[in-house]
């Protein structure tokens, strides 16, 4: 699974950072930062809670797009 944030999109709210902050942080301007491109189970299932939590639905979570090796 791949993680995508439009940051175009992102207001700096935090709910990622508070439900998943082993995937998510905050840069200094308030903006989300992505920690883990690839996170294990528990981090995929707490970023998918942050997909939904998120007020400006700056984030998603998709398919691999990366050929399988």
């Amino acid at each position: 699974m791949d993680i995508a944030i439009d940051h175009d999109r992102c207001i700096g709210a935090g709910q990622c950072t508070l439900i998943a902050p082993e995937v998510f942080d905050q840069r200094d301007d308030g903006l989300v930062l992505l920690l883990v491109e690839r996170p294990d189970d528990a981090g995929l299932d707490a970023a998918r809670e942050a997909v939904e939590c998120c007020p400006m639905s700056a984030l998603s979570v998709g398919e691999d797009r990366r050929p399988p090796a």
